[in-house]
């Protein structure tokens, strides 16, 4: 039985927020959808809270994503713009929470090593070799449409590789003793040793 999976990339903003779903199935990646959600005419950082909210669940409803994969927000000077990003990712996170789906963060560099293979990538170069992974010739307005469409895909890649745990959660770590019996050393094997 194939595994097919359906997974929402995220590239939080309280301007401009990307969105990217691929569908993969085996090895195969395919683009089911991209695009922004555009918060410029909204002055009040509620409301456009509110609409992240509201859109992002729309699009959990319509594609029923089985995980979620955000990238984390960078550490930048400007204290305010960190909050309200941090913010962003939250909401956007509180959505796909409130449909049990599980989330994993990427730091924009490994995001970027994963697509070309250095972490210097520009945006352009990404959308560039996303095109070519996914077979698309997807020219979206804002290159955060496809900055969230290679987290997706980031997390694919991770997901897919043999040997590799996701998160730190208690069932990832039982899953990874039960998978690695012989890796494990329990305290009595540790005072046997010693012995």
């Amino acid at each position: 039985m194939v595994n097919e999976k359906i997974i929402l990339g995220i590239d939080p903003g309280t301007t401009i927020l990307g969105y990217g779903l691929i569908s993969v199935s085996g090895k195969t990646m395919k683009l089911l959808t991209l695009g922004v959600i555009n918060l410029q005419k909204f002055d009040d950082h509620y409301i456009k809270l509110q609409k992240i909210y509201k859109r992002l669940q729309g699009l959990i409803q319509e594609y029923c994503p089985d995980e979620m994969a955000l990238e984390a927000p960078f550490f930048g000077k400007n204290v305010q713009s960190m909050l309200k990003l941090g913010r962003a990712q939250g909401v956007a996170m509180a959505a796909g929470l409130a449909f049990d789906i599980p989330i994993t963060e990427y730091a924009p560099r490994k995001v970027k090593m994963a697509i070309t293979g250095t972490g210097t990538a520009s945006k352009e170069q990404v959308a560039a070799m996303l095109s070519r992974l996914l077979n698309t010739e997807a020219k979206p307005e804002f290159l955060d449409a496809t900055d969230a469409l290679a987290v997706a895909v980031c997390h694919y890649y991770q997901i897919s590789k043999p040997g590799i745990t996701q998160g730190t959660s208690a069932k990832s770590w039982k899953e990874f003793l039960h998978k690695n019996p012989t890796r494990v050393i329990t305290p009595k094997q540790k005072k046997d040793t010693k012995k």
